[in-house]
């Protein structure tokens, strides 16, 4: 293929990003990334293992001298989130990236990037793939499902790693270590709908765009606004029209992505409710413009007539608008000791409508797993309150930050010989995969770590090419020094 990251090194690894770009890869649908890393490991004669869910090891021996080495293990996931801009056509299940190289970044053309998490795997197969470098024993874990709840690690069978030492690479700041994170869990609401004839009645459409969205955990501290909220926040003084129904409603594409656009359609009984609701909704919208303008500056809404064959019952309006405007959503409980840190979060990831039912997709976090338990109860209590059946799943374990840690003293060493300044170690409100492999392996020792990538889970997604250049021989130094130990 013709390569267009030019001029950076190591070269190897931005090659391999463009491959692995330009194979689908949508969480649960990992096969082909699967059979490319099988098919490099063979070439290489490299062991190599994988599994049903298409999780993949492959083993690299040490460089001479440090084969009676305990391995280290790097991990990273090959999936990734599949969001894309309203006007651009790509279908994630059979097309790559299309990759744009611009001002020292690497992006994508109008879709998510998928840096996160190909850059780990891109760092992995450079590893691998290098005959020249100083390390001990390498076994790279290449994980699934990731985006949609870690479904690939919690279900790997660890018994085919050796290694007690974890360096994670799904971290995504140049120059901060991540020691600790959130544990999350997926909630579901469904509420069954009940269709009335529509006919001869007025309806009205409502598409809520240019928010900036971002990832649920790593931007929830920003604030940012959530377009499936503001849109239970328009639609709920709707009601007080009386013939006022809900057609549909959808918002979201990934219950861990802030939601940067929601579309309404609602309908009214004659021409004066029409009326009466646009003359609302333009006062809600001046009042939501002066609120967020310094922070969402490309906030709009369209708002269009529509026909439509059918709606909603007034119960079933009620009834899911109310659930909508009543969710709590974004920052919940901070840490004032800790800079803020946000402790636990929502976000409303998700709301479809589809003929026999309405789906809302929420996704909380939390480091402290009562605030998480009590987050889980008032979910329920008001999922059912209005009439949705509750689910929980792909529930997944926090990761407490340990006092002693002999990775993160080589990574601080290291960063401070190579740039002359400190590492920085924090916790980290997204979830990892690292709590899933300390439960499994006694006494690991894990860190997480990366290159800059910035907007992830977002259209605006990119990654720093420079930054990727550096972390590479950060990698390389820490890998070296653990054959000295």
């Amino acid at each position: 293929m013709e390569y267009k990251i030019k001029g950076y090194q190591p070269e190897a690894f931005f090659h391999f990003f463009e491959e692995i770009s330009a194979i689908p890869r949508p969480s649960g649908k990992e096969q082909a990334i699967c059979r490319y890393l099988i098919s490099f490991a063979r070439q290489r004669n490299l062991p190599c293992y994988t599994d049903e869910l298409y999780n993949v090891i492959i083993r690299k021996p040490a460089s001479i001298g440090a084969e009676h080495l305990p391995a280290v293990m790097l991990q990273g996931h090959t999936d990734m989130v599949c969001e894309k801009n309203a006007d651009v056509e790509h279908d994630f299940d059979t097309q790559g990236i299309d990759l744009i190289v611009e001002n020292g970044f690497v992006k994508a053309n109008g879709t998510t990037l998928g840096g996160d998490n190909g850059v780990a795997v891109a760092l992995m197969l450079a590893l691998l793939d290098d005959t020249t470098l100083v390390h001990p024993p390498l076994e790279c874990v290449f994980t699934t499902q990731e985006e949609t709840g870690l479904f690939g690690a919690a279900n790997l069978d660890c018994q085919n790693i050796t290694a007690k030492t974890m360096i994670n690479l799904d971290a995504e700041q140049e120059g901060i270590a991540t020691v600790s994170c959130a544990g999350g869990v997926r909630v579901q609401w469904k509420h069954n709908c009940h269709w009335e004839d529509a006919s001869g009645r007025c309806a009205l459409h409502i598409f809520i765009s240019g928010l900036l969205g971002g990832h649920s955990g790593a931007d929830i501290h920003l604030e940012r606004t959530n377009a499936n909220k503001l849109m239970g926040r328009f639609l709920y003084p709707l009601l007080n029209i009386d013939g006022m129904r809900l057609v549909g409603i959808h918002g979201g594409n990934k219950d861990n992505a802030i939601p940067r656009e929601c579309t309404a359609v609602v309908s009214f009984a004659n021409p004066g409710e029409y009326d009466e609701a646009i003359k609302l909704l333009e006062s809600l919208i001046y009042q939501v413009q002066a609120e967020i303008w310094s922070t969402e500056p490309d906030f709009r809404v369209e708002i269009m007539e529509q026909t439509t064959p059918q709606m909603l019952s007034r119960t079933d309006t009620e009834q899911i608008i109310k659930a909508i405007y009543l969710a709590p959503n974004g920052a919940q409980r901070r840490n004032i000791k800790q800079n803020n840190f946000v402790v636990s979060s929502l976000n409303m990831g998700v709301i479809q409508t589809n003929s026999e039912v309405l789906e809302i997709h929420l996704s909380p976090r939390s480091s402290v797993n009562s605030l998480q338990q009590e987050t889980k109860q008032i979910l329920k209590l008001l999922g059912e309150t209005f009439c949705f059946e509750v689910a929980f799943h792909s529930e997944y374990p926090g990761w407490s930050f340990v006092e002693h840690s002999p990775i993160r003293e080589v990574f601080c060493e290291c960063y401070y010989k190579l740039f002359h300044e400190d590492l920085k170690i924090e916790a980290l409100h997204a979830g990892l995969e690292c709590g899933l492999f300390i439960g499994k392996i006694p006494d690991l020792d894990a860190i997480a770590v990366g290159p800059s990538g910035y907007d992830c889970h977002t259209p605006d997604e990119r990654v720093d090419l420079a930054s990727c250049e550096r972390f590479w021989k950060l990698l390389l130094a820490v890998l070296e020094q653990m054959t000295k130990s």
